[in-house]
């Protein structure tokens, strides 16, 4: 009895000590950690879930959409979660492909990171976000991956807004392209981690680069409650998201077309052309009405995923390199179209605005002739003639006299370059600052110029000097490639005539880009005021309630009067009547519109010349300025000329066609915008 109630004692004791054991224990878990418990509770029970923002519109001048969204069912995978799985999520994708009707590899190939040796498809953007699969599913596919959600864990169908380009391949450099995020811009660019969604795309190239940040707008936020196989059962909290703004372009898409097909059909008269840009720019503030560049390309190849030929097609040489734009990043020697700045220069260092100047067939600089075109002298004229008439030897001398008193091979401390101050002056040799990515800033090549380049390339020369050229075919050409090679060795830091002379007609190192060119003839024929060209006109809120102007900067001013300009202007004036251009607009109704501006037909080593032409119209208030290069064109009168007259006949509805802009001007007042998205024209 006793050892009985010993045992019923020890078990009470037992008991209790249980008691204040589990008491204790539930204290701790309720009252000491029970906000951690809850959090951790909650944090089970809801998913929060960025939601993507729409992407802003981009829009001409009249409220023509450039690039829209059209909205699409896509299947994303998440690889992070895929490769947790047993199989590497094998069987999940297995299901997939039996839904999609994609085979597992080709999903697999989708999944992959880009990098070194690994062809596309693939992904360029962050590991840790969705992939997309296929971004054209049939609602009954996306329903099938939803209501079964069990056995697509890690898979997603929602509709995402793609991107839509209703003029094709029209303008597609300027317009740029998207493309995933990255892990190292999540990391390095400022905000976007914050604001990122998840299956949000960034610009990568054009306007949708340069307003990135305003076009995609603020994501919204859902924490949704889940069971515990993931599945939705209700939504506890929601932010919606706030759309990116509308941005409205000072392009015209009709000028765009018209400017393309010149461009296009100017290739196709000249066998040898591998390349062509065009540039339209308005008069008188420099905002951009159409910039094209051919080869072009459709920007759609890169929705939904590029394959590796299609890339390597954008970058190939034989293809032309469509991806880049020559209207901002070719380089080429500008020709005759380079004279006005070399008139500025001589009339600003002291030469006679109406002085007159002889125009010998050849003139000798140095020890060298340089000859005019053909060799064919025009005799006694004035700067207006010279101009109208393309003379080169009167430059020639100019540009030789100018290096004479700068102390020639001996320069002075003072040397002042005129020439090469000039054109920088008009924007050469410099960024021109336009709202796009990678331009390139050109080259105006002067003594400072020289000795860099020397320098960089002394060891090469001598080298060469020694060895020469034993590839080159041409005897005597290799032999001419090895003198080069040891008067460069020896001296080549310095500026020689030949340079001079040449720099005067904008042949041998100048080189500029069809934007500058187009830029720098803005400013002469409008106020004399340098400006930073603008793509972008305004942003808008998608319900226009709110406008944000973009300006095109002054950045600066020629430094030649108005009466010099005026000389100028008038003299271009004759060029497509009287001068070098006559003959491509032979029939033009001058008396309509008048044409003025300047060929240029610029010598490539090996290849057919560059053909140049720079032009305004009207003559006595420009309201356009208009230049066309074709790459292996050939003289500027046979091939940028009749591309030029072809835009002009486009936007003043000449040669019995529609006007692309009746009122002869470019769009002066923003497009309205109405509370539903609507643009009223």
């Amino acid at each position: 009895m006793t050892r009985m109630r010993t045992r019923f004692v020890v078990l009470h004791v037992a008991v209790l000590a249980l008691l204040v054991v589990l008491g204790v224990r539930l204290y701790q878990v309720q009252v000491v950690r029970g906000q951690q418990y809850v959090a951790k509770a909650t944090e089970t029970r809801t998913r929060a879930v960025m939601v993507p923002a729409l992407r802003g519109q981009i829009l001409d001048s009249t409220g023509r959409p450039l690039v829209r969204n059209l909205t699409r069912l896509v299947v994303s995978v998440d690889r992070t979660q895929l490769e947790r799985m047993p199989r590497g999520g094998q069987d999940v994708l297995e299901k997939l492909s039996a839904v999609l009707g994609t085979p597992v590899t080709k999903l697999r190939e989708r999944l992959r990171s880009c990098g070194p040796g690994v062809s596309r498809p693939c992904w360029t953007g962050s590991p840790y976000q969705p992939i997309p699969v296929d971004d054209r599913v049939t609602q009954r596919e996306a329903l099938t991956i939803l209501e079964r959600q069990e056995e697509f864990p890690g898979v997603t169908a929602e509709v995402q807004a793609l991107r839509d380009y209703p003029g094709g391949s029209d303008a597609s450099q300027v317009l740029g392209y998207l493309q995933p995020v990255t892990q190292e811009e999540l990391e390095k660019r400022q905000g976007l981690k914050t604001s990122f969604s998840g299956v949000d795309l960034v610009g990568r190239d054009g306007l949708e680069a340069v307003y990135d940040h305003q076009l995609r707008g603020t994501p919204g936020l859902r924490r949704v409650q889940v069971d515990r196989m993931g599945k939705a059962i209700g939504v506890e909290q929601q932010v919606a998201p706030v759309a990116g703004d509308t941005l409205i372009t000072s392009i015209d898409a009709r000028v765009q077309s018209i400017v393309e097909k010149a461009l296009a059909d100017a290739m196709k008269k000249a066998p040898q052309a591998d390349g062509a840009a065009g540039v339209v720019l308005d008069a008188r503030n420099s905002r951009v009405i159409a910039m094209a560049s051919m080869p072009s390309y459709d920007p759609r190849v890169w929705t939904g995923g590029i394959s590796e030929k299609e890339y390597q097609t954008l970058l190939s040489e034989k293809a032309g390199k469509p991806l880049v734009s020559r209207a901002i990043k070719g380089t080429f020697a500008p020709g005759s179209t380079f004279k006005v700045s070399s008139v500025s220069a001589m009339v600003a260092d002291g030469y006679p605005l109406n002085g007159t100047y002889d125009c010998p067939g050849s003139y000798m600089v140095g020890a060298r002739a340089f000859n005019n075109f053909r060799g064919i002298g025009l005799g006694p004229m004035n700067l207006h003639t010279a101009l109208v008439k393309s003379c080169d030897t009167i430059f020639y001398r100019a540009a030789y006299e100018m290096w004479q008193r700068d102390g020639g091979m001996q320069p002075k401390a003072t040397a002042k370059d005129p020439m090469a101050a000039m054109a920088r002056a008009y924007g050469f040799g410099k960024l021109t600052g336009v709202d796009l990515v990678g331009e390139s800033p050109g080259r105006i090549p002067d003594r400072f110029w020289k000795k860099e380049l020397w320098a960089a390339t002394r060891k090469t020369n001598c080298n060469r000097a020694k060895t020469g050229y034993p590839e080159v075919k041409d005897a005597g050409r290799a032999a001419f490639l090895k003198q080069l090679a040891y008067e460069n060795c020896l001296e080549g830091f310095q500026w020689r005539p030949g340079d001079a002379a040449n720099f005067s007609i904008g042949q041998g190192d100048v080189l500029v880009t069809p934007l500058q060119l187009a830029n720098a003839y803005a400013a002469l024929v409008g106020d004399g005021k340098l400006r930073s060209p603008r793509i972008g006109w305004a942003l808008m809120r998608p319900d226009g309630s709110s406008s944000k102007i973009i300006d095109s900067p002054v950045i600066g001013k020629l430094p030649i009067d108005k009466k010099t300009r005026d000389y100028i202007r008038n003299a271009l004036s004759e060029v497509a009547s009287d001068g070098t251009a006559a003959g491509a607009f032979g029939g033009f109704p001058m008396d309509v519109v008048r044409i003025g501006g300047k060929t240029g037909t610029a010598e490539v080593y090996g290849k057919q010349d560059t053909s140049w032409f720079a032009s305004f119209a009207p003559t006595k208030n420009p309201r356009f300025v208009v230049v066309a290069m074709v790459s292996q064109g050939g003289m500027g009168g046979s091939a940028a000329a009749p591309a030029v007259r072809q835009i002009y006949e486009g936007i003043y509805g000449l040669n019995k066609q529609p006007a692309a802009l009746p009122a002869g001007r470019p769009a002066e007042h923003l497009p309205v915008i109405g509370p539903d998205g609507t643009v009223k024209r």
